[in-house]
């Protein structure tokens, strides 16, 4: 037989060993110590192998290797545990590989014009495929979980439509008009400047004790709160010396109930809670000089309004419900809050509340959306919360802490306060 290295169809060395491609020729490895390339034969081209194949794995061993573990990749590495370490050991050996590949290798050459594609499948390795693969299944599996976690606003009032108590033809319109009022009846936050013989100790003390009245009365949950700004807008108008502090206090509690309460306790009852401390006729003059420096101005947008609403939104459950309204009763106390407005007390105990529970920050499209508040803008008066919910249990004034340590209101003052809230 002749030569075959004068066969131009045909050129096999001993050690051959895999496949690789140049353009439109095949061309095959041989094993680690090849002899010499065969200069002499014209249609051998005499480049350097560029080796894309090994450096596009190593990239994509690295981006699988940093890839941040969303809950789609980590689902998708629980069904392949072996995964990442399986393509990290095979890169490795390609590494080592091709580390001791130098130059041309020897060859053969075969015209192998219609299976370049073949060829070129072939001559990627296997895990380089099962890597890209894996990659492009995650990708899309990201995608789908964007899709996913996209957090449409939801229209909260459709499931309640037809209850004409919910008045959902004009409910966005009456909260507009809360938002519009809320601080026109709303107080300065420096108003106790102007009281000589009171101070915000004193209005703390008050506050806590009304609202221990309110729950071994049994009230509901509106009088507790237009007590307060009943309360603090007087004080604003006229000065009051101490000794008629808590008459001021059981007058605007009586003066909420008669506007809340369908069944509106009678005056004797706080002369008597007040521990006779007061006559009959005090009340009814302070009732007198109340009304008629508020205007008869009762009807005010006060946080229980926004809480309703922004709890809807934010698909509360009881836990979320109670824990909220503690963290907004803890701010009745604190003088220091009267500078947010209603609205934003109501949104941040809502967050605050949230982030307790679940242990991260959390606030929807749908909260943001109704309440007009973006997290940023809740986090000072959400960490402000916080600090009043560490110092709950141990502060001198402990009637909301109690309140809320009781079965009734599911033993909300116990939860851990959301402490990582006051990272900045």
């Amino acid at each position: 037989m002749g030569s075959k290295e004068n066969n131009p169809a045909l050129v096999r060395p001993s050690n051959y060993q895999g496949p690789r491609m140049w353009g439109s020729k095949f061309v095959k490895e041989v094993g680690p110590n090849p002899r010499p390339a065969l200069r002499d034969v014209h249609n051998i081209t005499t480049r350097e192998c560029p080796r894309k194949d090994v450096a596009e794995c190593k990239k994509n061993v690295q981006d699988l290797q940093h890839r941040p573990v969303t809950r789609r990749f980590a689902q998708l590495l629980q069904q392949h545990p072996k995964a990442v370490q399986d393509v990290d050991q095979e890169a490795k050996k390609l590494s080592l590989y091709t580390s001791n590949s130098s130059g041309l290798v020897d060859c053969e050459i075969i015209d192998v014009e219609n299976i370049e594609d073949e060829a070129c499948d072939a001559h990627v390795p296997m895990f380089v495929k099962h890597t890209e693969a894996m990659l492009d299944e995650i990708d899309r599996m990201e995608e789908d979980e964007n899709l996913e976690d996209e957090d449409p606003i939801m229209d909260i009032d459709s499931s309640s439509s037809k209850d004409p108590l919910n008045v959902v033809e004009y409910i966005d319109d009456i909260y507009a008009h809360y938002r519009k009022s809320e601080n026109s009846s709303s107080v300065s936050p420096s108003y106790m400047a102007h009281q000589p013989d009171i101070n915000e100790k004193m209005r703390a003390i008050l506050i806590d004790w009304l609202i221990e009245v309110h729950y071994k009365f049994e009230l509901m949950d509106e009088t507790l709160f237009l007590t307060v700004n009943l309360i603090d807008r007087f004080l604003e108008r006229q000065t009051v010396i101490r000794k008629k502090l808590q008459l001021v206090g059981v007058t605007a509690m009586l003066l909420a109930c008669k506007y809340e309460e369908v069944s509106v306790p009678i005056v004797e009852d706080f002369v008597l809670i007040s521990d006779k401390a007061y006559s009959r006729k005090d009340v009814l003059d302070m009732e007198k000089s109340m009304v008629n420096s508020l205007q008869f101005n009762f009807s005010v947008p006060t946080v229980y309004v926004f809480m309703r609403r922004f709890l809807k939104a934010a698909q509360s459950d009881k836990n979320l419900e109670f824990l909220s309204f503690f963290f907004i009763e803890l701010c009745l106390v604190e003088y220091e809050m009267l500078r947010f407005p209603p609205s934003m007390l109501a949104a941040a105990a809502i967050y605050t509340a949230q982030g307790t529970l679940s242990r991260f920050k959390q606030w929807s499209q749908t909260s943001e959306w109704y309440t007009n508040y973006s997290e940023d803008e809740l986090l000072e008066c959400s960490r402000m919360m916080v600090t009043f919910h560490q110092k709950a249990e141990t502060a001198k004034l402990t009637g909301v802490h109690r309140k809320y340590s009781t079965r009734k209101f599911g033993y909300a003052a116990k939860a851990q306060p959301a402490e990582f809230l006051l990272d900045h």
